[in-house]
């Protein structure tokens, strides 16, 4: 058997057939976005180096920067232990994840009132 069919059989989608997929820079860490992927995005991503997610809102298969120019190409593609969440760590070309232009989608940081975290 295949060796990517047994590894895309481990994971674990959810009910609309998706699984969550972070992007990460490949050089310093950071975290550049959050989107979803079904196993043919997974299988695009694989076979043309290239990531491609599944787009909920369009309900069509993604391939990131296809307009933009923003490409993010495939470095490592990796699973947690449970199996139902992806981290890609990817070259972001033109380095602007964000639909909005910014670098990363996590550029709003929420106030935490740490007095009311301590137990």
């Amino acid at each position: 058997m295949n060796q990517e069919i047994l590894w895309l059989d481990t994971l674990k989608f959810n009910e609309q057939g998706l699984i969550p997929a972070i992007a990460q820079d490949h050089q310093d860490g950071t975290v550049l976005m959050m989107a979803w992927m079904n196993r043919d995005s997974i299988q695009q991503t694989v076979k043309t180096g290239e990531v491609h997610y599944w787009s909920r809102s369009r309900s069509e298969l993604w391939h990131k920067g296809a307009t933009s120019g923003h490409l993010q190409k495939v470095k490592s593609l990796s699973y947690d232990c449970d199996a139902d969440a992806l981290l890609l760590k990817i070259e972001q070309v033109g380095n602007v994840a964000c639909h909005t232009g910014a670098r990363s989608c996590f550029f709003r940081e929420a106030p935490l009132l740490l007095q009311q975290l301590v137990v």
